[in-house]
């Protein structure tokens, strides 16, 4: 979608800076957390001073799941402040990709009224392309935090992809813990994507 039919909504731009301004605020909390975590461990400051506690007081409802996680995966609890910075930088991008396509997609019917059915045909191989990715690299995030098809909310996830993952990790030769099989398929619908696209722009 094009990024700059969102600008031209006032709406859209409104609520988009929004968003980057929430992203920005909780990325920079994370990394508060993780510096205030490390500094600790280094005996920069003292783990019982008021500035740890007073970080505690609000990161520990987020840290503690983490760090169960973490043990039962076999991994370091103390890494979980780590692990808190990359999902928050993840699922911030996540959340403004989904914020630009969402406002993006209503300016881009809007601007397509009177159009002909190869516009349209194109409009359709990007949503469901874009649909498709977004839900690909979901479950590929879901996967490094331990949440498998059997959470609920990653079922409709796994129910999208799987037609496409799955035969596709059935061909590919083992490459120990990495599982190779949802990059392929991300890229094979970036592919078919730009193949279809381009079949089309022939066709005008």
């Amino acid at each position: 979608m094009n990024a700059g039919l969102l600008l031209r909504g006032s709406p859209g731009q409104v609520i988009d800076q929004a968003t980057r301004v929430v992203a920005l605020v909780a990325f920079g909390l994370a990394l508060l957390v993780l510096l205030t975590y490390w500094a600790v461990r280094r005996q920069i400051i003292p783990a019982f001073g008021w500035w740890p506690r007073f970080v505690r007081s609000w990161s520990d409802p987020v840290l503690r799941p983490l760090e169960r996680r973490l043990h039962g995966a076999g991994g370091n609890p103390q890494d979980a402040p780590l692990w808190l910075l990359g999902v928050t930088a993840v699922a911030a991008l996540l959340v403004l990709a989904a914020v630009r396509w969402t406002f993006g997609t209503i300016a881009l019917l809007d601007s397509m009224r009177g159009a002909d059915w190869r516009a349209w045909l194109g409009l359709a191989v990007v949503a469901v392309s874009s649909v498709l990715s977004i839900a690909i690299l979901v479950r590929i995030v879901g996967s490094w935090l331990g949440a498998g098809r059997y959470r609920a909310w990653m079922r409709p996830v796994y129910l999208l992809t799987d037609w496409l993952i799955e035969p596709i990790r059935r061909r590919l030769p083992g490459f120990g813990p990495i599982d190779f099989s949802p990059f392929l398929a991300y890229l094979l619908v970036l592919l078919v994507r730009s193949a279809l696209l381009g079949l089309l722009e022939r066709t005008g």
